[in-house]
């Protein structure tokens, strides 16, 4: 995008300082991001990011969501006085005419602050996961009394009753003819099924509440100072109401798995315990205080549930002709499945020691 286009958009957003220079910064996979350098010395720079209305088709209604999000944590942060709160939340800039976005060429545009000397992380560690459990444990309790309804930016994001009629579809219409070849895995979904609607069911009868969950957990959406102290969580556009189970078990799910998730080397593939425990020793030290028991009691079904939610994401993929997942060779997806259903069986078989443990932790 040119240069002039993209100061046009800066300009439009209620900014300190003048706008001096547009560079790409970082290369996330879902918005396109970049650096909004000011020219004057005193003046923050910014972020200026396209929204990929594709994934969010409701930029109104992700925005509104991010916005009270912020607000709400920010005032959790002075009521604490808390040092530093502007490295401590995300603070996004309105445009000029009030709303939180703007559209140029049929794109749509938001800008933040730019939160200085901060650095992120990737990779799993048994220390980092300990860190993440504890922030995203964090980030949910000051968001357990946010006095407005926020909207689902992806709807039945993780709802596994709705993930499960896709794959009854995908295996009715067989739309590629593979279904006969690959019974083993349609049987070991099936029965599951019952048992992992759980969440879904207990929902209903009001005895499982909703919550804000971030939808999105992995110590790649934690910044943090340059001397690893962290500052604040990022990427919310997932941010919405959900099941704590989301941020619980999603991050096992990838961060557990002794395995890239397209791995085809299966004997290998084990559910990693000291990832579990340490991931779940610092969200429960957070979290602890606003969950209720039945929340608590099913976390090892977390664990259980999103190898699950997954395996059936992939696996009717498969089934429709990789239409939704890039696939790099036609057995792409069949191998994404196998995989997670490995890695859920590997779950099922920790799962005692989840129970002893989360037990010995609220002891």
């Amino acid at each position: 995008m040119e240069q002039k286009d993209l100061q046009h958009i800066a300009n439009q957003f209620e900014i300190n300082g003048t706008v001096a220079e547009v560079k790409p910064l970082g290369n996330g996979l879902i918005n396109t991001t970049y650096k909004v350098t000011t020219a004057e010395a005193d003046a923050p720079d910014y972020v200026l990011q396209h929204i990929n209305n594709a994934i969010f088709p409701d930029v109104d209604m992700l925005m509104n969501n991010i916005v009270a999000v912020t607000t709400h944590i920010r005032k959790k942060l002075e009521a604490k006085h808390t040092d530093d709160i502007d490295r401590k939340v995300l603070h996004f800039v309105p445009c000029k005419d009030g709303k939180y976005y703007y559209i140029f060429d049929n794109k749509y545009w938001r800008v933040m602050v730019l939160i200085p000397d901060a650095v992120s992380k990737t990779g799993v560690t048994p220390e980092g996961s300990k860190i993440v459990g504890e922030t995203f444990g964090d980030f949910q309790a000051m968001l357990a009394d946010i006095p407005v309804q926020l909207g689902e930016t992806i709807k039945d994001f993780h709802n596994i009753e709705f993930r499960l009629q896709q794959f009854h579809d995908a295996v009715k219409e067989d739309k590629m003819g593979r279904a006969a070849g690959v019974k083993d895995i349609i049987d070991e979904i099936e029965k599951r099924a019952d048992d992992m609607c759980r969440s879904e069911r207990l929902y209903r009868e009001g005895k499982l509440p909703k919550r804000i969950a971030h939808c999105d957990t992995k110590i790649d959406n934690i910044l943090f100072d340059k001397n690893d102290n962290v500052l604040c969580v990022i990427d919310l556009d997932t941010v919405m109401p959900s099941f704590i189970f989301s941020d619980f078990g999603d991050f096992l799910r990838s961060a557990a798995n002794t395995q890239p998730e397209d791995s085809p080397e299966y004997d290998k593939i084990e559910f990693r315990m000291d990832i579990f425990k340490s991931f779940t020793e610092g969200y429960l030290k957070t979290a602890r205080a606003f969950l209720t028991p039945i929340e608590i009691e099913n976390l090892p079904y977390a664990a259980k549930l999103f190898p699950y939610m997954q395996l059936v994401r992939f696996f009717a993929d498969y089934l429709n002709g990789d239409t939704y997942y890039k696939i790099q060779y036609p057995e792409h997806n069949l191998v994404r499945s196998r995989n997670q259903l490995t890695l859920l069986k590997r779950a099922e078989e920790k799962e005692p020691e989840m129970v002893a443990f989360i037990k010995q932790q609220l002891a």
